[in-house]
């Protein structure tokens, strides 16, 4: 595993490294990871998780996303965007989330913006930051896995621009490679392309 590549699972198959850390990430790995995500409510889940998951373990969040649906209302923006100061207080106070002031308050924020936008905006935007899948070769190696790229530098300084908060490049990408906007598993790992790792 010194270079990083695809590593044999239990079942023989290759995938990432990282997806065979726990079964957590094996099944996030091969069922979810790299999936074409839409809907507006989808990607703002995604985008405060990312976000929570900053300076974290994504093993972090994964393991309370539950519970953080549960904690905002299953990430509708409408709904969140009604949140008030006591909804705010008890998230705050909630042990199953990550308890941040900023992180709470940036999604909050952020819900409240999008509440005002158009149905289906918040999917056109980040999908027209997707890169043409042609323009890099699959990875070979984890070292092949950009952390930022221009793309998502573009994403995060638009949804800045538009009052999004808490989403700099980095996370900006990390919801890229979650949410199918570009495919980063590696080029011998069986969930490539949506490949058939869950089957």
């Amino acid at each position: 595993m010194s270079d990083g590549g695809a590593v044999a699972a239990p079942d023989g198959r290759l995938r990432c490294p990282w997806g065979l850390a726990t079964d957590d990430y094996l099944a996030y790995h091969d069922t979810e990871w790299g999936r074409p995500v839409h809907g507006d409510d989808a990607l703002f889940e995604r985008l405060c998780l990312e976000a929570f998951q900053s300076g974290l373990s994504w093993l972090t969040i994964l393991r309370r996303r539950e519970t953080f649906r549960t904690a905002f209302a299953g990430f509708r923006i409408a709904e969140v965007a009604k949140f008030t100061g006591t909804d705010r207080e008890r998230l705050l106070a909630d042990p199953g989330i990550i308890r941040n002031r900023a992180k709470v308050d940036a999604t909050l924020a952020n819900a409240k913006v999008l509440a005002g936008w158009r149905a289906g905006e918040l999917d056109e935007l980040i999908w027209s930051y997707a890169p043409d899948p042609a323009g890099r070769p699959a990875p070979r190696g984890l070292g092949d896995v950009p952390a930022i790229t221009p793309e998502s530098t573009a994403l995060a300084k638009e949804l800045k621009k538009r009052s999004i908060r808490f989403v700099g490049p980095t996370t900006a990408y990390a919801l890229m490679q979650a949410c199918g906007l570009v495919d980063d598993h590696l080029a011998e790992c069986v969930a490539r392309g949506g490949g058939a790792a869950a089957g």
